[in-house]
């Protein structure tokens, strides 16, 4: 079981990524907990459409694929793991695939099925949602990543407005503690 509030993760020292001054947490893997626990790359199991995964990062590398059993797949591995299964044949033509459908990486709709897979996350992930929910009053970054979404499956901004929303949306289930 992994320690979220470790300080340290394989020999290496883990980053306060929370900024006083601008009341902002910037969410990095490499980050002290809640940052740790925001980051994609981190294990915050659910399920979606009936499919088990390991982590966000498995649910958003498996969309590069259109193969379905390959999907599923990349979304059983956890974040480094999952992250090692990208690939960029996606850019040619934008789309992107879950469960036999492609999606416009530019859509709406496109946008809507991963933020139904960050509901999914937060519903089903007790870790990841008492992360999210402790960051209340607090501004989210993501300073890593591409901020063109022809370049990334999900630009830093996209992040965190999904994230935000999510915070905001769902502040009843940390009302009471």
């Amino acid at each position: 079981m992994e320690d979220y509030f470790a300080k340290t993760r394989n020999g290496h020292e883990l980053k306060d990524m929370y900024d006083p001054e601008t009341n902002t947490l910037d969410i990095r893997s490499n980050g002290l907990y809640p940052s740790n626990v925001l980051s994609n790359l981190c294990d915050n199991a659910f399920v979606i459409d009936g499919v088990s995964c390991a982590s966000m990062e498995g649910f958003l590398q498996s969309l590069k694929h259109a193969d379905v059993e390959t999907q599923v797949k990349i979304c059983s591995y956890k974040g480094g793991m999952a992250k090692k299964k990208s690939s960029d044949s996606w850019k040619t033509d934008l789309i992107l695939w879950w469960q036999g459908r492609g999606y416009n990486r530019l859509s709406g709709e496109y946008l809507s099925l991963v933020k139904r897979a960050y509901t999914a996350m937060f519903l089903q992930c007790e870790v990841f949602r008492q992360a999210l929910l402790s960051t209340r009053g607090k501004r989210l970054s993501h300073t890593s990543g591409h901020n063109d979404p022809r370049q990334t499956i999900l630009t830093p901004m996209e992040l965190c407005d999904i994230l935000h929303w999510l915070r905001d949306e769902f502040d009843e289930y940390g009302a009471s503690e």
